[in-house]
């Protein structure tokens, strides 16, 4: 597993998740020593390795890309996640930490103002561009640390399948998730928030399914969203991707995209991986 991404967006929890799920991880390594690196420690047993690269060594950055694919031409499996988050959320994480950005450039006081670091946080997106395009993506914007850790080894925990679905619930209030590939928004569908002992309840709640079941455009909107995913996932397939993450959104995230998604991965877990992530649910306390 390579772990890259965006400075802030989690890649040392991540990394330490897989070192707890049993992976040798190292941290920071310049690309150039990737394969070293693999040799050394498969002559020692070693099978299961994360390793961690990003703008650190911004120098070597041009060289991941063909080492990453000379070693999958060598027969080596590389699964590489990225992790991003958007910049809101980024710069708050910095300004919570008083850590500086790689590729900031601190003032005479020793403080990084707020311009330098938006300047730095684009210029890295730019640098990593290319980087990003290739990977599995994983938006860390609303994810607390233990969430983050969950759901990184939900994935490694799906990587022996050549494709995984991820039907992923979310709040338009709250953004709509950097990593999703297809979205749909419910919200045309009866909201449940306004039968009164339906709202305090989630969409994994069966009163609630019961009563979304119930209504025939529910039903609608889950079966064509199902029928088209059926028809393109061969072409998804074929694409080489690890993951396709589907994106239900509703107003708050608790009922009606919830009860989606957990209709959705219902129909497909027979023929297919399947994760569920409901991203308002997961982040309470």
């Amino acid at each position: 597993m390579l772990i890259t991404g965006i400075s802030g967006s989690g890649k040392s929890v991540a990394l330490h998740a897989l070192e707890d799920a049993g992976f040798f991880c190292v941290d920071n390594l310049p690309p150039e020593l990737l394969a070293a690196l693999i040799r050394v420690q498969t002559a020692h047993g070693v099978t299961r390795m994360a390793i961690a690269v990003d703008v650190r060594t911004a120098g070597s950055l041009p060289q991941l890309l063909p080492v990453l694919e000379q070693l999958r031409t060598d027969g080596v499996a590389v699964r590489t996640l990225f992790l991003d988050a958007n910049t809101p959320s980024l710069i708050k994480r910095f300004s919570e930490t008083r850590r500086p950005h790689p590729l900031s450039k601190p003032s005479a006081d020793g403080e990084t103002d707020h311009r330098a670091l938006l300047e730095a946080i684009e210029l890295e997106r730019q640098l990593l561009t290319d980087v990003r395009e290739q990977a599995t993506v994983l938006d860390t914007s609303q994810l607390r640390p233990a969430q983050l850790r969950l759901w990184v080894r939900d994935l490694v925990g799906s990587t022996a399948s050549r494709l995984t679905l991820v039907f992923q619930s979310f709040a338009f209030k709250h953004g709509v998730p950097l990593d999703a590939d297809l979205v749909f928004d419910v919200r045309v569908l009866p909201n449940p928030f306004y039968v009164r002992e339906l709202r305090p309840l989630t969409g994994r709640d069966p009163a609630v399914a019961d009563h979304l079941r119930a209504q025939p455009e529910v039903a609608d909107m889950v079966g064509q969203i199902q029928h088209f995913i059926q028809r393109w996932l061969p072409a998804y397939a074929d694409d080489q991707r690890s993951y396709l993450t589907v994106a239900l959104g509703c107003t708050g995230g608790q009922h009606r995209s919830v009860y989606c998604a957990e209709a959705l991965a219902s129909g497909f877990q027979a023929q297919v991986a399947t994760l569920i992530r409901h991203r308002e649910l997961d982040a309470r306390p």
